[in-house]
Parts: C-alpha cells; structure tokens; sequence
C-alpha cells in the first residue's frame, strides 16, 4: 500500500483514492476491516437498528444473487422473508423448539416454497417471471391472513428468544446482535463464495448472453433454478434472525412492500456487486430511522435520494465507486 501511496503523490484526494485502490485489490483487508467495524459498531451505534440493518443487509444480499447475477427481477420475496419469519416465531412459540431449530425450520421452510415458486416461474422471463412470482407471493399473503396459526393482522408475538447452544442467553442485547452479526456473515460468505464459483461464472454468463450460454451446452433453467432457491433461503435465513430481534412475525413482513424494499436497497447500492445491497441497506434504513420527526416526508425524500442517485449514478453508489477505482488502479499502473 506504500508504494501506491508514493505514486500518487501528496494530494489528500490522490491519496485517499491509493489507500481505495489498495483494497480493492487486497479484498481480504477490506473484509477484515469491515468485520472490526461490526463488532465495534454495537458500542456507539443503537444495536437494535444495526440488527434490523444486518437483517436487511442479508436480504437485499440474496435477492441480489438473483438479480444482480442471474438476471432475475422477483417481486415475490417477501413471502420468503416472510413465510421464514412465522415457521421460526411459530416453531419456537407453540411447539417450543430451541431457538438452533427455529431457524433451521424458518430457513427450510424458504428454501422449500422457493423450490416450489422456482419451478412454476422459472421458465418465464422479464416481466411475465416478475409477475408470477408477485402474483405467488400475494397468495402467501392471503394464506398467512386467513389461517389462525399465524395469528392474522396481529401475528405472532412475544416469540422468545431462548439460550443459544443451550447457555447463551439471546435475551442479552449484546449477545444477540454478535449472533445476528454472526449468521450475517455466514450468508455474505455464502454468497461470495457462490459468486466467485464456476457456477458464479455461468449465472453471469446468462445474464448477459443466455442464448450464447445455451449454445455452450449449460441448461440455464436448472442453472436459474439453483440461484433462485438459494437466495430464497438465505432470504428466509435473514427473516428468521428479524424475527429473534423483534420478537414478533406479522403481515408486515411478508407484504409485497418488503420485496420493493429489497430491490430499492440493491440499485441504489450497486447490482451484481457484493457490497451494493450493504451499503443500499444501511442507508435506507437510516433515512428511516433518523428522518423519523419529518414523519410521512421520509418517504419522500427517500424517493428524491434515490432519483438522485439513479440519475448521478447509474451503476449505484458501489458501482461508480467500483469504475472510480479502475480508473485509479490503471493510472498507477
């Protein structure tokens, strides 16, 4: 980092944008510093909003697997976040489970409706894929509504929370958020690893050609498949951990408003980029929080802030930076 730090000279704007390009290429050092970030953040920041934000951060992670690298634009998952969310508050609320078993449930049980879901819609493509899974997400909707398991308008709550491993009490604040940061980082690295795979590659590869990748000899809808059901658990992964947080799985979180939040976060942070849907997260959600006394405005201004962003930054916030840092790395080439 020395060396790129003396060829770009003295200048503060040259030298920030070295020490930049320096981690983009030594990725290990910027997961390393994101990581201690994490585990300081809770001490300075309201760890309840970093969960919810972790929560999301995961989300806007697995629907950008779809989106981003396969080319899949779904507008049905919230019923992954959300159906995750009642399996895991009902599991460990009326059946008692350990909070180890919920989760697994809330995730199986995503990862099952998204096999389901990915083999009725994985066929169609653009809108008419967008559609079906819309149209399937609003029939969960309606399901979760009318069965009196579930609670109806007023959902499950008082979900506890229990010990983890039998001894780790999640009743701790603290505890719970390195939990929370804990699974977050495991879904991140699933989908990293899942990006930089030779699978990885071919979902990028249909993305931008499918004809030619067909031509190739891949099946791309087994391919499409894979991702879908993938990110559909790893979705039902992030609303099983919100339901921990907040004690409660309702209507809220399997409304179709939660899909449109999933894809707000990840253009406005970068598609097909690993920490797009990071950074497209946080944000919205601390416009949310921290813009609360403008009351129904908020909505607003987020909507103006990501005009804004579209038009000055058409490959997302992550995205310009990502073209910022090429450019700089070749001139110190």
């Amino acid at each position: 980092m020395s060396h790129v730090l003396k060829q770009a000279g003295a200048e503060p704007g040259n030298r920030l944008g070295a020490v930049l390009a320096a981690l983009a290429r030594n990725p290990s050092i910027a997961i390393a510093i994101g990581v201690a970030l994490g585990i300081c953040a809770p001490f300075f920041i309201y760890p309840v909003f970093l969960m919810n934000a972790l929560c999301f951060t995961l989300f806007a992670s697995a629907f950008n697997l779809l989106m981003g690298y396969a080319g899949l634009l779904s507008f049905g998952h919230a019923a992954f976040f959300g159906i995750a969310a009642y399996a895991t508050a009902y599991s460990m609320k009326t059946l008692g489970v350990p909070v180890e078993v919920g989760i697994l449930a809330g995730t199986a049980c995503a990862t099952l409706m998204g096999a389901v879901f990915g083999a009725l819609a994985i066929r169609r493509k653009g809108i008419a894929f967008a559609m079906v899974t819309l149209a399937l997400a609003q029939m969960v909707y309606f399901y979760a509504l009318q069965n009196p398991l579930f609670g109806g308008e007023d959902g499950i709550q008082s979900v506890p929370r229990g010990k983890l491993l039998g001894f780790l009490d999640l009743d701790n604040t603290m505890v719970l958020y390195f939990f929370v940061f804990a699974m977050t980082l495991l879904g991140l690295a699933i989908i990293r690893r899942t990006v930089h795979s030779p699978f990885g590659y071919v979902l990028n590869a249909i993305r931008q050609n499918e004809p030619r990748a067909i031509s190739l000899g891949y099946k791309t809808d087994h391919y499409k498949f894979i991702a879908f059901v993938l990110s559909a658990g790893l979705s039902g992964l992030a609303g099983s951990l919100q339901t921990l947080v907040f004690q409660i799985a309702s209507l809220t979180g399997i409304h179709w408003a939660i899909s449109g939040d999933a894809i707000l976060m990840t253009i406005l942070g970068g598609t097909a980029t690993l920490l797009g849907p990071i950074v497209g997260a946080f944000t919205i959600l601390a416009m949310s929080n921290y813009l609360t006394q403008f009351g129904s405005w908020v909505t607003v201004i987020q909507g103006v802030v990501f005009i804004v962003c579209v038009l000055a930054f058409r490959a997302g916030i992550v995205g310009e930076l990502d073209v910022m840092l090429r450019r700089i790395m070749e001139k110190s080439r």
